[in-house]
C-alpha cells in the first residue's frame, strides 16, 4: 500500500517544474539557478525571462534586452551589457561587480542590495531605479543619468552621483 501511495504522490505533477539551463535564449526563459558563464548572449531579446540566481560571469550581453526579467541574486560579474536594456527589471541582491553597463538602461529597474563594486555605468539611464541599499563602491557613475531623471552624473563621479 505504501508503495502505490509512493508511485503515486511521485506521478503527481508539481507547481513549479525544473528550469531547462540548455533552452534557447528567448522572451520568457526559464534559466533559474543556471550556469551560463562566458556565453555569449549579444543583442537576444529576453523580456520576461526568469534568470533568479543565475550565473553570467564574464558572459556577453550587449545589447541584449532583459527588460521585466526576475533577476534577484543573479550574477553578472565581469559581464559586457553595453548598451543592455534592463528596464522593469527585478535586480535586487544581484552582483555586478566589475560588469560593464557603459550606455545600458535601467529606468524603473529594482536595484536595492545590489552589488556594483567596480562596475561601469557611463551614460547609464538609471531613471526611476530602486538603488537604495545598492553598493555603488567605486562604480564609474559619469554621464549617467540618475534616479530623478533629470541629473546627470559629472565626470569622475565615482561611488556617487555628483
Amino acid at each position: 500500500m505504501r508503495l502505490g501511495l509512493l508511485l503515486l504522490v511521485l506521478m503527481v505533477p508539481t507547481a513549479g517544474f525544473a528550469a531547462d539551463c540548455n533552452a534557447p535564449a528567448e522572451p520568457k526563459v526559464d534559466w533559474q539557478r543556471c550556469y551560463l558563464d562566458g556565453r555569449d548572449l549579444s543583442g537576444h531579446d529576453l523580456t520576461g525571462a526568469r534568470l533568479r540566481e543565475t550565473s553570467f560571469q564574464r558572459a556577453k550581453l550587449d545589447k541584449a534586452v532583459l527588460v521585466e526579467v526576475d533577476g534577484y541574486r543573479a550574477r553578472f560579474i565581469s559581464a559586457a551589457m553595453v548598451g543592455a536594456q534592463l528596464d522593469r527589471g527585478v535586480f535586487s541582491e544581484a552582483d555586478f561587480t566589475k560588469a560593464d553597463l557603459s550606455n545600458a538602461s535601467l529606468k524603473d529597474a529594482d536595484l536595492r542590495r545590489a552589488k556594483f563594486f567596480r562596475a561601469n555605468l557611463r551614460g547609464a539611464d538609471l531613471t526611476g531605479a530602486k538603488t537604495g541599499t545598492a553598493d555603488l563602491l567605486n562604480a564609474d557613475l559619469s554621464g549617467a543619468r540618475w534616479t530623478d531623471g533629470k541629473r546627470i552624473c559629472a565626470e569622475g563621479s565615482l561611488g556617487q552621483c555628483n
